[in-house]
């Protein structure tokens, strides 16, 4: 595999069947929870700024290698995506210094609402997704983080401004 192949499938992520979005979107997970561990939510915006720019890259690149306008192997746009929809649980838990495992309801939301916006595409993901290239690919992806995040956040304030108060 191609340095640009292993950048854009996540190691080989990508491969597995079915529904390669879905396991880029879970192998996200961890990894967000180790750079979090590690750094707190700036580094993981730093991840994201960095999962995105190699990711247009390697996009682009695999994008001529396969022939294929949106490979359905190339994930890195899934863990930008989820990424970003992790975003309120990340700054939420360093905020109140909680362990980022105890709001677990933030992550299953973050990880079921970013998979809806980027199967269903509504509005400007459906836009980005037919432009076609290489950052366009990545786009629908960093949009439908951000509808995500914007869901994760209003879930936690529901959540806290009525089923805890």
């Amino acid at each position: 595999m191609s340095p640009a192949g292993a950048v854009a499938t996540v190691g080989g992520i990508g491969l597995l069947r079915p529904a390669p979005g879905t396991w880029g979107s879970l192998a996200a997970l961890p990894l967000a929870w180790g750079v979090l561990t590690l750094g707190g939510p700036w580094a993981l915006l730093l991840g994201i700024g960095l999962a995105a720019g190699a990711g247009v890259w390697a996009i682009e690149r695999y994008q001529r290698e396969t022939g294929a306008h949106d490979p359905k192997e190339a994930v890195i746009d899934e863990v930008a995506g989820q990424w970003i929809a992790l975003l309120p649980v990340a700054f939420g838990a360093a905020r109140a210094g909680a362990d980022l495992l105890a709001l677990w309801p933030g992550w299953v939301a973050a990880f079921v609402l970013f998979r809806l916006f980027d199967i269903w595409k509504p509005g400007p993901v459906g836009w980005a997704d037919r432009k076609g290239t290489a950052s366009s690919v990545m786009l629908d992806d960093l949009i439908a983080g951000g509808f995500a995040a914007l869901g994760v956040a209003a879930l936690a304030a529901l959540a806290h401004l009525v089923l805890l108060a």
